[in-house]
């Protein structure tokens, strides 16, 4: 991977960090984005969830598309359990309606 490649992701997992933590969720990034022996993932979320952070030019076209006119998108492939796919944006309304009894 070329160092071009590197910086766009790393400037994406700082991106992602930086709207976790201002959703109020404690976020760091994995020393050496995840490439380091016992550390898996490119973020770590709550102490606990294991974050991946992927950018493409374009491979995720469909997702996109896909999740347009819908706040969370389910996908499965055979034989593997199913993904939710949203915004931040959307996981931060979720969040905070949790937080505040089910009203946003």
């Amino acid at each position: 991977m070329g160092k071009r490649e590197l910086r766009k992701g790393r400037r994406a997992e700082y991106q992602v960090r930086d709207a976790f933590r201002g959703m109020g969720l404690e976020c760091h990034r994995v020393p050496s984005s995840g490439s380091s022996r016992g550390f898996k993932g490119d973020l770590l979320l709550e102490g606990m969830f294991r974050v991946e952070v992927k950018t493409r030019k374009d491979s995720f076209r469909n997702l996109y598309r896909w999740l347009e006119s819908n706040d969370i998108l389910v996908v499965k492939a055979d034989r593997k359990p199913p993904l939710a796919v949203m915004t931040l944006e959307t996981l931060e309304k979720l969040l905070r309606r949790r937080r505040h009894g089910g009203n946003l």
